[in-house]
């Protein structure tokens, strides 16, 4: 889960958006990030505690977001690039003197973080829990048919013994009754 994000040039944060009150205290936090990104465009993951700080940093402005440390890489970055894009796309030509302008960004960023945090959107996720469920109804269907199979195979050992008993009976049978004809 993506908890925070934000667009800044350089150190100056040009807007920022928290899924709750709670995750705002890593704000101080990013800020820290933010005086530690090389120049140049760069692509990287600081952790901090059990979260993880992703960003992108490319022609003077940053793109960083604040996740969960079992959300991997893929859906922060890819929230990321969309920022970015998205960013870009309102601000074609943002300039120093017109970032106060960029406040207005502030709910496209929170519809955006909304918009990534639904699990039910993730369509590589789902792909994934759908195919470890077939996965483990296929085991289960192996397991049964195994399972059948060590029956059928009880049930092959039983009769060829149950076959083996008759034919030993028979033999009795007819000793039997040779030695009762003899008499």
């Amino acid at each position: 889960m993506i908890v925070l994000a934000l667009v800044s040039a350089g150190t100056q944060v040009l807007v920022e958006s928290h899924i709750d009150e709670e995750h705002a205290r890593f704000l101080n936090a990013a800020e820290t990030i933010l005086g530690r990104i090389p120049e140049g465009n760069t692509k990287m993951t600081f952790s901090f505690e059990s979260w993880l700080f992703h960003y992108i940093a490319e022609d003077g402005f940053v793109y960083l977001a604040l996740a969960e440390s079992d959300s991997g890489r893929r859906i922060p970055f890819t929230f990321l690039l969309e920022l970015q894009r998205t960013f870009l796309e309102t601000f074609p030509d943002l300039s120093a003197p017109s970032y106060p302008q960029t406040a207005s960004f502030q709910p496209s960023l929170r519809a955006l973080l909304d918009r990534f945090n639904d699990p039910s959107k993730d369509a590589v996720s789902n792909a994934r829990s759908e195919l470890a469920e077939t996965k483990n109804i296929m085991s289960q269907n192996i397991e049964a048919v195994l399972n059948r199979g060590e029956r059928i195979e009880l049930l092959m050992d039983r009769t060829d013994h149950l076959h083996s008993e008759s034919l030993a009976f028979r033999k009795r049978a007819v000793g039997l009754r040779r030695q009762m004809w003899w008499k």
